[in-house]
């Protein structure tokens, strides 16, 4: 009776703590929303006649300088203002982003807007991912990433829809996203607050000639957790781009434009539908082994759409569908994981280091999927995916071979920031 007692608590104790995050996941909805909507309207402007194609690269170069920039500068806003406040800061500026498309057309101008945009998101991520981490606890971290990023999903394909609602060509598109972004002040004008926070332990004095700021970069990263910086990075080459680089693909193999649109849609229900099972699985097995599944089931799904995904347009839907389901579903574990190894005062700063190497990853893919489609076919898309799954599962099993990081090594590890 006591086991079951104990086991009622617990799931009681969890269902509280995910409708605590209920806010926040209702404001970063939105917040994506919005985004997906001005990505795909400031898309669709810069397509028409008459605008100067390298006026066009400049301006959608914007958002992924910005996004960098973002993961650079939050660490310091959160530990001066709060996760809340951060928040509320940068929920102000993607609006004034949104906004500025409404009163204004000049080209100039957009950059600054997408910069603007690009940033408010990487530092909206970067808050959230940690104040997700500082929250969760061990045996639910992978649930509540999953329902975070499962949100973000959801998000992204509500954006779609809305722009189709609204008409891709509609002059109130971009008014539209604005009035989304706004929406997503209601919980906190609601009077719904973030749960508090475990108290953090306040950072020891530095020594002598010792650094007073310890910044947790990739390479600390690195010696605590190899399969999650890997494993991020992996992320940023696929998560956005195989949305982007499947329409190339399937017009240079030939399917038709509707094939190819229920295609990307498959990936997207792929990595939707399994975001809940394999969070829950994160949670109740070694997250090590879950990221190794998981990169042998995707570099073998990438070997097998690039060897016969092309013989069996059905074929091809189940191979694109495996590869979402796994692919996609890889970021959450590997940050939880990651996570489980740090000290809480390393959060926030690891949450940005990651996200950096997520916006890299996914900054350096395009430009070079493309140029490998151009030169070796379209099958080479999913050598670079496949590579890319390929080091996480190199990765996972390096992490499974060594020792465990204990608090010792983890010490040791901090004193050389």
């Amino acid at each position: 009776m006591g086991s079951i007692a104990q086991s009622a608590m617990r799931l009681w104790r969890n269902a509280e703590r995910s409708r605590a995050t209920l806010p926040m996941m209702a404001s970063v909805c939105l917040a994506c929303i919005g985004s997906a909507m001005l990505t795909t309207a400031v898309s669709f402007h810069l397509g028409k006649a008459g605008v100067d194609p390298e006026t066009v690269q400049i301006v959608l170069t914007a958002y992924p300088a910005g996004f960098l920039i973002g993961c650079l500068m939050t660490r310091p806003l959160v530990t001066r203002y709060g996760h809340e406040r951060t928040f509320l800061v940068v929920l102000a500026t993607a609006l004034l982003s949104a906004l500025g498309f409404v009163v204004t057309d000049f080209m100039p101008a957009w950059f600054c807007l997408r910069l603007l945009g690009g940033m408010s998101m990487a530092s909206m991520f970067v808050v959230c991912e940690s104040w997700i981490n500082l929250y969760a606890e061990q045996h639910n971290r992978g649930a509540l990433f999953a329902v975070y990023m499962l949100t973000t999903a959801i998000a992204v394909l509500l954006g779609q829809v809305l722009v189709a609602i609204v008409g891709p060509q509609s002059p109130h598109l971009f008014l539209v996203a604005t009035a989304t972004v706004l929406v997503a002040f209601a919980p906190n004008f609601a009077g719904l607050r973030w749960p508090a926070l475990p108290s953090v332990p306040a950072d020891p004095a530095p020594a002598p000639g010792a650094k007073a700021d310890r910044r947790l970069g990739p390479l600390a990263l690195f010696r605590l957790a190899p399969v999650t910086v890997v494993a991020i990075f992996q992320g940023g080459i696929t998560n956005m781009n195989v949305f982007v680089l499947t329409p190339l693909y399937g017009t240079q193999i030939g399917l038709s434009a509707a094939a190819t649109v229920w295609l990307v849609t498959t990936i997207s229900i792929a990595g939707m539908v399994a975001q809940t099972p394999v969070g829950w699985l994160s949670d109740r097995f070694d997250r090590r082994l879950i990221l190794l599944v998981q990169g042998l089931v995707s570099v073998t799904a990438c070997a097998s759409i690039a060897w016969v995904g092309t013989l069996s347009v059905p074929l091809l839907f189940v191979l694109f569908f495996i590869y979402g389901a796994t692919a996609l579903t890889i970021y959450p574990v590997a940050m939880a994981f990651g996570a489980s190894q740090l000290h809480s005062r390393h959060m926030v700063a690891a949450s940005g280091t990651l996200l950096l190497l997520y916006s890299i990853g996914n900054v350096a893919t395009p430009g070079l999927a493309a140029g490998l489609m151009e030169h070796l076919g379209p099958p080479a898309m999913f050598l670079l995916l496949g590579g890319g799954a390929a080091l996480v599962t190199l990765a996972a099993c390096y992490n499974l071979l060594r020792r465990p990081v204990t608090a010792p090594v983890m010490q040791r590890v901090e004193e050389r920031l």
